[in-house]
């Protein structure tokens, strides 16, 4: 009974020193013009971690997380990082480009070749992130369509032959997918907008079945991804707009917090609901003006949708 009660008590300590396990990114920066090297959290304000430049000099920065976060160093390289993990980034700028190589713990390095990978992809695909980009240089709609499908066959191969974690491969393909479908339904309307070549005789075909047989996703590292929160969001206007041409409606696409509020709450559940929620009302208040405005929205989030209490405690600390 007394052994049985000991190895009790010593899985409990390594339980408990295992779940306080600490976090530690450490980079060396070579190249970089600016006085500061800046760590930051996507995820939470409350991960971040600032240097002075110091080429050659080892940047370490250790923390608690409980879940699979995404960093970035100067804005530039991001970089996946899960409980415990040990990362270690040799970051060159040259030039305009970023040069890095990753070594630390297996897991770890792992996850962020993936990423990397994504990224040499899309550069050999010449694949542009920003859609405002692409309207400069003219990339016709159906070519952007096209060239999005076959960023996503390529990157879904790779993610399936990558030893990075299931965590890890989650997050990577909600930022696929936000970047694949934003393409599908933000381009066309952005063109139309932008070069007054209308929907219909931009060749993709019917603009509102071009989602058709897309299922979102739910999983945890997926809603964590704040580019995915961006899909996730436009998804419901354009859903909800499709829904009011079958019934001969009028739609008018959500501009204000307030009624963005109303529409995802309406139209989503569950966690997703409460994500999107949290991210609206996040970035709200930390743009700074007319927070006021989101007193009365956090009250109903938090009495009728919040489930994550990460997120009230994020939104609490910024009201402060």
């Amino acid at each position: 009974m007394k052994k049985n009660l000991l190895l009790m008590a010593m899985v409990a300590v390594f339980s408990v020193a295992a779940a306080q396990k600490k976090t530690t990114l450490s980079a060396q920066v070579y190249g970089y013009q600016r006085d500061m090297v800046y760590f930051d959290c996507l995820q939470t304000p409350l991960i971040a971690q600032e240097f002075y430049t110091n080429p050659g000099e080892e940047h370490i920065y250790s923390f608690d997380c409980e879940n699979l976060i995404s960093m970035t160093i100067n804005g530039r390289v991001s970089l996946l990082l899960q409980p415990g993990d040990s990362l270690h980034v040799d970051v060159n700028y040259d030039g305009k480009n970023v040069k890095t190589e990753f070594s630390g713990s297996e897991r770890a390095v792992n996850n962020n070749r993936l990423m990397k990978s994504i990224e040499t992809l899309k550069r050999s695909l010449r694949y542009k992130s920003q859609l405002l980009g692409c309207v400069a240089l003219d990339v016709k709609p159906k070519s952007r369509i096209d060239d999005s499908r076959i960023f996503l066959e390529k990157a879904t191969a790779i993610i399936e032959k990558s030893k990075a974690s299931e965590e890890a491969k989650n997050y990577v393909r909600a930022m696929i997918e936000s970047q694949v479908y934003m393409s599908f339904i933000e381009y066309p309307v952005m063109y139309e907008s932008v070069r007054g070549l209308s929907i219909e005789e931009q060749g993709i075909g019917d603009y509102w079945n071009i989602m058709d047989g897309y299922l979102t996703r739910s999983d945890a590292e997926s809603l964590s991804c704040p580019e995915y929160a961006s899909l996730l969001m436009r998804y419901c206007f354009y859903m909800n707009e499709k829904t009011a041409k079958e019934r001969g409606e009028l739609y008018n696409m959500p501009k204000v917090m307030e009624e963005m509020y109303k529409e995802i709450a309406a139209f989503y559940s569950g966690e997703q609901r409460d994500f999107l929620l949290y991210t609206l009302l996040r970035n709200f208040i930390m743009n700074g003006q007319e927070i006021e405005r989101a007193d009365l929205l956090y009250k109903d989030y938090i009495e009728n949708y919040n489930l994550n209490p990460f997120y009230r405690n994020i939104i609490d600390m910024l009201l402060q």
